[in-house]
């Protein structure tokens, strides 16, 4: 039986998301994985100036045949959120923060819009129970959902942490 190509989402109509940078999708307390591609370690590693091997040693682990990011052993946030202080969006940021923002993985560059927090409005509006970022500011149609969710276009999130 062939797939529908044109099937209709729940979100069709489109959706409401801006990152409020609070990290809350960053942080623990429930352990996840930050999964990482060769192409995204190799540019995390040209990123903080060190060899893919170092970066391998201290912020990866394999599970089975995949990569991610480790996390903070006590708190389970990932290791690159940290306390900052800097301007991002025109305002000054405090608080926690991503400092390898611009070389972040696929998969923190697509969030909110994961299949998971996809599938229907109440796995949306459960994601948003965390993010205070979803249901509010920019608006995304449903074709623009759909490039991000294949890692095709970043969201529009301004400038990078200076």
């Amino acid at each position: 039986m062939a797939k529908n190509k044109n099937k209709t989402f729940w979100y069709a109509a489109g959706l409401h998301f801006e990152c409020q940078q609070c990290g809350n999708c960053c942080s623990g307390p429930d352990e996840g994985y930050i999964w990482i591609t060769k192409p995204e370690i190799k540019l995390l590693a040209d990123f903080l100036k060190i060899t893919v091997e170092k970066l391998r040693e201290k912020f990866l682990k394999r599970i089975g045949f995949r990569t991610t990011i480790i996390e903070q052993p006590v708190n389970k946030d990932c290791i690159f959120l940290q306390k900052i202080n800097g301007h991002r969006f025109d305002k000054l940021t405090t608080g926690k923060g991503c400092v390898v923002y611009s070389a972040r993985p696929s998969q923190c560059r697509t969030w909110p819009f994961w299949a998971g927090n996809l599938k229907n409005p109440d796995t949306w509006n459960e994601a948003a129970q965390k993010c205070p970022g979803i249901n509010r500011g920019k608006f995304y149609s449903a074709e623009q959902i759909k490039k991000i969710k294949k890692g095709n276009v970043e969201k529009d999130e301004g400038e990078e942490f200076s």
